[in-house]
C-alpha cells in the first residue's frame, strides 16, 4: 500500500432525503416523478372504472383513466452527496387515508397545483401546514402553458412569502428538477437557521 493510498479518505455514502409529491387529483404527480426520477418509477395506477362514478371528482380531468391508488416511487440524486427518494401521493380524496403513513420521516414536499382547478392543492397545502413540513408549490402548466404569474398563484392560494412558488412542466425532467432543488435550498436554508438559534440560545 503506497502512502498516497493510505491517506485516501474512505468513500462514504450519499446522504438521503424523503421528499413527497403531493396535490389534487390530476395536477401530475405521475408524471413529474416518472419525468425526473432515474431509475425506472413504481407505480400503482389502476383504470377508472364505473365503481367510482358519484366518489371521484372528475371536473377538469374528464379525460383521466387511470389513478394512482397507493403511492408513486422515484429517485434522483443531486450532485454527489445527496440522493432524493420520491414519493407521489394518491389524490382522490378517499386514499387521503395514506398521506399520514408515507409523511413520516419526510424532510419536505413538492405541491403541485392545477390553475384551472386550485381549490383540488387546497387540501395537500393545508396538509404541510399543520405538521410543519416545509414545502414549495410547483405550478403545474398543463399544454406547455402558464396563464399566470407565480405571485398571481401565491395570492390566490395566500401563501406565505416563505413558501417559494415556481412555474413548471410535469413533462420536462429539467423543469422538474429546478423545483426539487428549491425545495432542497430551501431545507438546507431553515436547517442552517435553526442551527444558528440554537447556538444563539442562551
Amino acid at each position: 500500500m503506497t502512502g498516497s493510498d493510505a491517506a485516501s479518505p474512505a468513500p462514504t455514502a450519499p446522504d438521503t432525503v424523503k421528499i413527497l409529491v403531493a396535490g389534487g387529483f390530476g395536477v401530475g404527480k405521475t408524471t413529474l416523478v416518472g419525468s425526473v426520477s432515474e431509475i425506472a418509477p413504481l407505480r400503482t395506477e389502476e383504470p377508472l372504472t364505473t365503481a367510482g362514478l358519484g366518489v371521484d371528482d372528475l371536473a377538469g380531468v374528464e379525460e383521466k383513466r387511470a389513478t394512482t391508488v397507493a403511492l408513486d416511487f422515484g429517485r434522483i440524486t443531486m450532485g454527489r452527496d445527496l440522493v432524493l427518494y420520491l414519493f407521489g401521493t394518491p389524490g382522490q380524496q378517499r386514499f387521503w387515508f395514506m398521506w399520514n403513513d408515507l409523511a413520516i420521516g419526510a424532510l419536505g414536499a413538492v405541491v403541485l397545483v392545477d390553475v384551472r382547478r386550485p381549490r383540488s392543492s387546497f387540501a395537500a397545502i393545508d396538509f404541510f401546514e399543520r405538521r410543519g413540513i416545509p414545502f414549495v408549490v410547483g405550478v403545474n402548466g398543463f399544454f406547455g402553458e402558464h396563464p399566470y404569474p407565480a405571485e398571481d398563484v401565491r395570492e390566490a392560494l395566500a401563501l406565505p412569502e416563505d413558501v417559494r412558488v415556481l412555474l413548471c412542466d410535469a413533462r420536462e425532467r429539467e423543469s422538474c428538477r429546478d423545483v426539487l432543488i428549491a425545495l432542497v435550498d430551501q431545507l438546507i436554508a431553515s436547517a442552517a437557521g435553526d442551527s444558528a438559534g440554537r447556538r444563539t440560545a442562551p
